[in-house]
């Protein structure tokens, strides 16, 4: 959707025409699932929490400023709502030293996650995607699940560029290490 159409929507929504709010339900209900589901490891909990996402968009709708997508705003609500929640419910989550993961080097974890797409590495990567922390989740989620640009995950994650970046190294590191099980 563009973001006039979305800043349309949005003016008419406003002014009471509420059922032109399900355009976005419809449009953006998958991905707001796909990013929660990530973070909380639990179906039924995130369509739960897809809807607490809606509603509380929907309350502050007036709020938004258009300074970003409109989808970048329901992402970013998305992602505070699913972070909040795995603090409430926590996790097992796999802790690797600092020093661990700066050990291995940027060739290496990369060459080893582009090698192949095997069944057998795609179930090594899926298993360690949910021994991360959640915010390393949302990140994985939103960069290569959802292709989202770094600007993007930068707003939705509230963090630097610079910080995305770095996060993202530190997160395909970790991934090598949890994949490879070199981490004890």
């Amino acid at each position: 959707m563009e973001k006039q159409d979305e800043s349309l929507y949005i003016m008419r929504i406003l002014n009471g025409e509420t059922h032109l709010y399900s355009i976005f339900i419809d449009n953006y209900s998958k991905a707001m699932y796909a990013l929660i589901v990530q973070i909380v490891n639990s179906p039924e909990y995130a369509e739960e929490l897809v809807q607490d996402s809606f509603l509380k968009a929907f309350k502050s709708l007036a709020s938004y400023n258009g300074d970003c997508r409109f989808s970048t705003w329901l992402y970013r609500i998305s992602y505070n709502i699913a972070i909040s929640a795995t603090r409430k419910r926590p996790q097992p989550v796999c802790f690797i030293d600092e020093n661990t993961i700066n050990s291995v080097s940027d060739e290496l974890a990369s060459q080893w996650m582009e090698e192949s797409e095997s069944q057998e590495k795609i179930s090594l990567l899926i298993e360690a995607i949910e021994k991360l922390m959640p915010d390393e989740k949302a990140l994985i989620t939103l960069f290569y699940m959802e292709e989202k640009s770094i600007e993007e995950v930068s707003k939705i994650m509230k963090l630097t560029t610079a910080n995305i970046k770095v996060r993202l190294h530190r997160t395909r590191k970790k991934l090598y290490l949890l994949m490879t099980k070199n981490y004890q």
